[in-house]
């Protein structure tokens, strides 16, 4: 296994630390690992328990959370694991999967979806899809992400998993992987059902992982817009999100209401390239929930700074494969990176990579090793290492050819 290890201090990007090393690592560990000094502004762990003593925040709604995008530390909670009624906070699910759908090449944007009689059924927030008519995906996303409708969830679940019910075991077994334990779904809109619910802490999960497919926010930004422009019958959207169009730096994410559920949010807001997710449940009023949300991301813009130190899927090294065909392959981190720390704070950090030596096959996706920032003895931000691309076993002739170049290699 081969071991990197940099310094981080002072103030510039972390998108300078891959070239830094970014050398070839040896399987056998007798090739040269590249070990370099960049700068990173220094910053440290938050833990949950971080909120200023005395901070009056949420108080009228039932429960609420504060996230960091970059590290997924919770900032500030109230009632944060009790389960609730989400409403139409649901959609964030169902959005998550449509995106992961685009993004492996399963789903399109500009793919067409028919409507059943079943979508064009939804009742509350709707696009009024009409039983046979045909919408772009890319809509169909616009009347979710803006409209919150209700007939586009279920015209979208019905293309991707063939009926709700199985969307909705999709739904639910997404939500067992990102470790959303006070959550189950009974349906892909927020729908009043006895069986469905999560909590403030599940609502910032899902919504952290919805932001991971950045380009969610050309929809979930958006004001207003229309559909069927050029009909006879152009549809007018607009946002159930005021604090898109009212709070600076807002560009998303989802609203819900239901009689039971009351006024529900989540939010998230980017400043200085410090983004946050805020969630609150259960306001008695929709002033409420956006006066409380602006407060939370008030707070959490005055109190910290954070930063993204890897992008999920950012490549670090570049390895030999023994017997590979290639014969180095790219390494990658897994996951986004960051570190979050109160305004004021500056503790020094440090990169550790360790990478396994590999001999092939390789799978893409393979984890390979181990990427850690750590501030002195604690570790403050870490994910897998994984192959970013596979490498084959190099057959007989392969081989015996680099076997032959590198006699004459070593002639020389």
């Amino acid at each position: 296994m081969a071991l990197l290890c940099c310094l981080m201090s002072g103030t510039a990007g972390a998108q300078s630390i891959p070239a830094a090393v970014g050398g070839t690592l040896s399987a056998a560990g007798h090739g040269p690992a590249a070990a370099a000094s960049v700068e990173i502004r220094p910053v440290r762990e938050v833990q949950p328990d971080a909120q200023e003593d005395g901070t009056d925040l949420a108080h009228e709604s039932r429960a609420a959370v504060v996230m960091d995008y970059a590290t997924g530390k919770v900032l500030f909670e109230k009632d944060a694991h009790e389960k609730l009624p989400m409403a139409s906070i649901t959609k964030v699910m169902t959005l998550l999967l449509v995106a992961e759908a685009i993004d492996s090449g399963r789903l399109r944007l500009t793919d067409s979806v028919k409507t059943s009689e079943y979508a064009a059924s939804m009742g509350g927030s709707q696009i009024f899809l009409e039983p046979g008519e045909t919408m772009k995906v890319e809509d169909l996303v616009k009347g979710i992400a803006i409209a919150s409708a209700n007939d586009a969830c279920v015209a979208l679940a019905e293309h991707l998993a063939g009926s709700e019910e199985a969307f909705v075991r999709q739904m639910n077994r997404r939500a067992r992987e990102l470790g959303m334990d006070d959550t189950h779904f009974a349906n892909c809109n927020g729908l009043p059902e006895p069986d469905h619910y999560s909590s403030a802490h599940d609502i910032a999960i899902m919504s952290r992982e919805l932001l991971k497919h950045e380009w969610i926010t050309k929809y979930t930004s958006v004001y207003s817009d229309y559909l069927r422009k050029d009909t006879e019958h152009p549809f007018w959207l607009v946002n159930t999100n005021k604090l898109v169009r009212f709070y600076p730096g807002v560009d998303g994410l989802k609203t819900g209401y239901t009689a039971e559920a009351k006024y529900c949010l989540t939010a998230t807001a980017k400043k200085d390239g410090f983004r946050v997710i805020a969630v609150v449940m259960g306001a008695p009023k929709p002033s409420v929930r956006n006066r409380e949300v602006s407060e939370l991301l008030n707070w959490s813009f005055s109190t910290f700074t954070s930063q993204v130190l890897y992008k999920a899927g950012q490549q670090v090294a570049t390895v030999h494969v023994l017997h590979g065909t290639p014969e180095t392959i790219p390494v990658v981190t897994s996951d986004t990176v960051g570190v979050i720390h109160r305004r004021g704070e500056h503790p020094s950090l440090q990169t550790q990579m360790a990478i396994d030596d590999l001999e092939a096959p390789v799978r893409p996706r393979q984890v390979v090793g181990e990427l850690k920032v750590v501030d002195g003895e604690d570790v403050v931000g870490s994910c897998h290492l994984v192959a970013g691309s596979g490498a084959r076993r190099a057959g007989l002739w392969e081989t015996f050819g680099r076997t032959v170049r590198g006699m004459v290699t070593f002639g020389r």
